[in-house]
């Protein structure tokens, strides 16, 4: 797709002259013009402000890599000042007891 030629500027003034009508399209015209204006300002500031980025990154001395390892901290043992309850054993169930339900059942 290329760029617009004067032909096809000429047929989009022209409709744009028959749907707005001649004394709006002065007001479009003003109202498009700064809304590009505003577009290419924040385009600029936001490319200027990508550039400063990339100089400071840039400007920035490279990180130093050792070629040993920092040695990584180890967390200190905790201390018991409490003894850890005695967990009681649970009661072993009997293979040849029948639950509840089960005696229920019988009973009926």
């Amino acid at each position: 797709m290329g760029s617009l030629g004067v032909p096809e500027l000429i047929i989009i003034f022209v409709v744009a002259l028959i749907v707005f009508g001649p004394k709006k399209l002065p007001e479009l015209g003003k109202s498009l013009g700064k809304g590009l204006a505003e577009f290419r300002r924040a385009s600029n500031e936001l490319k200027s402000t990508i550039e400063e980025e990339v100089r400071a990154i840039e400007a920035e001395p490279p990180a130093r890599y050792s070629s040993e390892p920092e040695p990584e901290s180890k967390p200190e043992p905790e201390s018991k000042s409490e003894p850890e309850p005695e967990s009681k054993p649970e009661p072993e169930s009997k293979p040849d007891a029948k639950t509840t339900s089960e005696t229920n059942l019988d009973a009926h």
